[in-house]
């Protein structure tokens, strides 16, 4: 007896003969049971993917790939200069200044990261350009660009000025006070990443330097890959050049909790959809009890015939893999229209001035769908191994008389 023998049994103890093919009621509840946890887990993961994809985008945006911090001098930044530009996949690099500062306007106070900054330098290892919003990147002497959440909490708008207030105080004759400047807001940006939009300024590199410390060149160098998927390469070329006492970061470094956060989110839920698939396979295995006792007497018969209880099991297991099979089949399709119509349509529309955008983002990965697939096989395979052994089980004579 072949395999394409089991395979027929399978397909017939599958189907009603006298209402047609997959009508049997445990089967459809099996097969649509299948279906809709395959689909929910789908959807799920793509649209998680999707909004994962969407705050990583605006990370970079907001950020380079890989950040030198330290004192930098004159002499260190010619140094460095010529060491990196023999990496051949670094695209561009950018010195800042960068500090913390309080910011005063006519009503409010607040706290800031002040950023010096050479624009266009800036312009080209960033996507920072193209979050502004109001107003323009103008970065003259005495001019600021900030977020817009800042800007609602010190309640200004472009046009409108506020003074920096430097954690380090000045000597004067009479004693010590705050350093303390008038800046003018020429922007406001909105990146779409909280972080940065409610505590971020940009001044001109030369204004910080005033500011905060006129000996140093920068205290940071951002540094703009051609490939980010290089990142952990250069990055440890970067630090074989450069001397120790300067300290490097990826961007991941500086993200790492969100990103774990991220991954653990999307693990758990994994997780958690993972266990319908599992309740879903229990109708599977609902039916195989079900066709064990309706066909216990032709598996008698078969048994009789001479077909092992090992071609029992198979064709039990078959059984099982048909309906996951078309289960899995059917969700993906449901699931896929469920997403290009999200993706394309606002269905769900979210407000836009709490997620920065006015769609659900998608995102379909290749590998959620080889997992997903897996997964659902191998639930099927374990929710199939009680019902064909109990069929395997079955006396040939016994069935036979009293089947």
């Amino acid at each position: 007896m072949s395999s394409r023998f089991e395979r027929r049994v399978a397909f017939k103890y599958l189907r009603n003969a006298r209402k047609g093919l997959f009508t049997s009621v445990t089967t459809v509840i099996a097969v649509t049971g299948i279906t809709l946890s395959i689909a929910a887990i789908f959807i799920t993961l793509s649209i998680l993917n999707g909004f994962q994809s969407d705050i990583k985008q605006k990370i970079l945006d907001a950020q380079s790939h890989i950040i030198i911090y330290g004192d930098i001098y004159q002499k260190d930044f010619v140094t460095i200069d010529q060491k990196l530009s023999e990496i051949k996949d670094i695209k561009g690099m950018s010195p800042f200044i960068i500090s913390q500062g309080i910011l005063l306007s006519q009503s409010r106070t607040g706290g800031a990261v002040i950023k010096g900054i050479e624009k266009e330098k800036e312009f080209a290892v960033t996507n920072i350009e193209k979050s502004l919003k109001y107003g323009d990147w103008k970065l003259s002497a005495s001019d600021m660009v900030i977020g817009e959440e800042l800007a609602k909490n010190l309640g200004v708008y472009v046009g409108d000025s506020v003074v920096l207030v430097s954690p380090k105080f000045s000597e004067i004759t009479t004693g010590i006070i705050p350093r303390m400047k008038k800046f003018n807001i020429t922007g406001i940006i909105n990146t779409g990443y909280y972080e940065y939009d409610s505590s971020f300024a940009f001044i001109n590199i030369s204004d910080a330097r005033g500011f905060f410390d006129s000996n140093l060149l920068a205290n940071g160098i951002s540094i703009k890959l051609d490939d980010i998927n290089k990142t952990f390469d250069v990055y440890k070329e970067i630090r074989e050049r450069i001397p120790f006492y300067f300290s490097l970061k990826t961007y991941a470094d500086l993200n790492k909790n969100l990103f774990s956060a991220l991954k653990l989110e999307k693990f758990v839920m994994t997780l958690i959809l993972s266990l319908i698939i599992l309740i879903a396979t229990f109708t599977i295995s609902s039916n195989l009890f079900m066709i064990t006792v309706l066909k216990s007497k032709e598996i008698g018969i078969l048994r009789a015939m001479g077909t092992s209880s090992k071609k029992i099991k198979k064709i039990f297991f078959i059984c099982g893999t048909y309906i996951s099979v078309i289960g899995i089949a059917l969700g993906m399709i449901i699931g896929y229209i469920a997403l290009w119509v999200v993706k394309n349509y606002k269905i769900i529309e979210l407000p836009s001035d709490i997620y920065y955008i006015t769609k659900v983002p998608v995102r379909i990965e290749l590998y959620d769908i080889v997992l997903i697939i897996v997964v659902a096989l191998v639930l099927t395979f374990i929710s199939s191994i009680y019902p064909a052994k109990k069929a395997s089980d079955i006396d040939p004579v016994d069935a036979i008389r009293y089947g």
